[in-house]
């Protein structure tokens, strides 16, 4: 192994670290806790070497972004992939993303909530936010109708998704009729699709 690739791995290394570190902290204690300040105690490096990977917190919260979407992404893969019918399927999704966003509430805040620099809807987003998006259409498009735009109606379920995820979280709706708006969602939907 060349000197060069041996610093890129412990570079590469030192960023999961730090991206594995914030992600533990903002889940026990809230993404104000997170500083680079308290990464730097946390992972046991100078606040200089967080910097020469991150430019700052709202890097390192995009970071955490990208990482969750990849998870993200891998759930809805699964849940997709398990179910029988079209509308098994678009349940299954959607049970995967509001349940992800219930489980894990600072990384889905870090992804949908919370103000990121990363590119959504564009060909520039990073591959796994794509990844998670395509999870999405992929259960989405065999309720499409002639004439519907694919994306638009994906981008309508997952809002319909996130609303319910955030209105739950935040105590604006009651958790013990999740899946029956759960259900209302899944049927009104696939309802609408394909005569």
């Amino acid at each position: 192994m060349t000197i060069q690739t041996r610093r890129e791995r412990e570079r590469a290394e030192r960023e999961r670290l730090i991206v594995t570190a914030a992600r533990q902290l903002a889940e026990s204690e809230g993404w104000d806790a997170v500083t680079t300040r308290r990464l730097a105690a946390e992972i046991e490096y100078s606040q200089p070497v967080l910097y020469s990977h991150f430019k700052g917190k709202d890097a390192i919260m995009a970071a955490v972004a990208v990482q969750g979407c990849a998870d993200l992404a891998a759930e809805l893969r699964a849940a997709r992939s398990a179910a029988g019918t079209a509308q098994e399927a678009l349940a299954a999704v959607g049970e995967a993303y509001t349940a992800f966003g219930g489980r894990r509430p600072a990384l889905y805040d870090a992804m949908f909530t919370h103000r990121v620099d990363l590119p959504f809807a564009t060909a520039e987003a990073p591959a796994p936010l794509r990844a998670a998006f395509g999870e999405l259409a992929q259960a989405v498009a065999p309720m499409a109708r002639p004439g519907d735009d694919p994306a638009l109606l994906t981008e309508t379920y997952w809002a319909g998704l996130h609303g319910l995820v955030t209105l739950m979280r935040s105590g604006r709706l009651p958790a013990e009729a999740h899946q029956r708006r759960l259900a209302l969602l899944v049927g009104h939907f696939a309802a609408s699709g394909p005569a």
